[in-house]
């Protein structure tokens, strides 16, 4: 990675379009829906802080360029660190400028204007037991409050709902019979692989393959927060601790909304969409309710 995150040279427009391009296939297959995009601030600095579904990789990229077809911005995102113990993967995210999730890359992001994607439940929700479906996992999670009350910017809440209904649980990262698999990964990983909330539950998709199921993705965005209420007060666990929960309850409520509309849509499935001949359902049936 580079010595500053700041440093980071955006994609170029050819390489984006041929990305964009190469996602078109995973957009057949989810037919995705987006609201509230022009809740986006014109420009950063910014925090976008939203649920983190199993499997993230399954419905972050498409957000992350719907965003730029739209708003003409390139958001950076910052990930778990076990992303840049991978050999390869670690490329791609460096690529897509997804920076190591520590406070201090995410303060020279925001310093520099940049619009910031942060999921507060990290590897928690991202590898969730399959009883915790759609819950957010924020517990101790203060530091994108305090970042976000030290930099002066809004936050924008998202919620993503579809990659839970993708997959079929078969085993959660806490069964015994992945003990073997979790000990190899401390072992590769060493002092930051020494923990088991990176462990991938196993899943199966269409039949007992991995094939994701084809269900929709849905996407919604929230009104910005506001965080000068609390200026001066980072340091403050009280004040940070509102921020936080503000965030949070925008959140949960933003996916519950998408929830309700997926439970509603006859086209959440290509055979729904084939019945009911739309390829998008009308955006009245879900607000913000921001």
């Amino acid at each position: 990675m580079a010595t500053s995150p700041a440093e980071w040279t955006p994609p170029s427009e050819h390489l984006i379009r041929a990305a964009d391009l190469a996602l078109e296939p995973w957009r057949a297959w989810t037919s995705p829906v987006f609201h509230g995009l022009e809740n986006l601030p014109a420009r950063g600095p910014a925090l976008l802080v939203g649920n983190h579904t199993v499997y993230g990789v399954v419905d972050a990229p498409l957000v992350f360029f719907e965003i730029h077809r739209r708003r003409g911005v390139w958001v950076r995102s910052l990930a778990d660190h076990v992303h840049w113990q991978i050999p390869g993967w670690r490329t791609v995210m460096d690529l897509g400028g997804s920076v190591d999730g520590t406070r201090d890359n995410c303060r020279a992001l925001l310093r520099a204007g940049q619009m910031v994607v942060v999921f507060p439940g990290g590897a928690r929700e991202a590898t969730r037991h399959r009883d915790d479906r759609y819950r957010l996992q924020w517990d101790g999670r203060l530091g994108f409050a305090r970042l976000a009350v030290e930099a002066g910017c809004p936050i924008v809440p998202f919620g993503s709902v579809g990659a839970e209904e993708m997959f079929t649980p078969v085993l959660d990262p806490d069964s015994p019979l992945l003990a073997p698999a979790r000990a190899l990964g401390r072992a590769v990983l060493g002092e930051r692989g020494r923990r088991d909330d990176v462990m991938v539950p196993i899943s199966r998709g269409i039949g007992l393959s991995p094939i994701p199921r084809p269900q929709r993705l849905y996407y919604g965005f929230g009104r910005p927060i506001d965080t000068t209420p609390w200026q001066g007060r980072a340091d403050d666990d009280l004040a940070v601790t509102e921020v936080r929960d503000l965030a949070r309850k925008a959140v949960q409520e933003i996916v519950d909304g998408l929830r309700a509309e997926q439970a509603a849509d006859p086209a959440r499935t290509p055979l729904g969409r084939l019945r009911s001949l739309k390829s998008r359902p009308r955006g009245a049936r879900w607000r913000s309710p921001l």
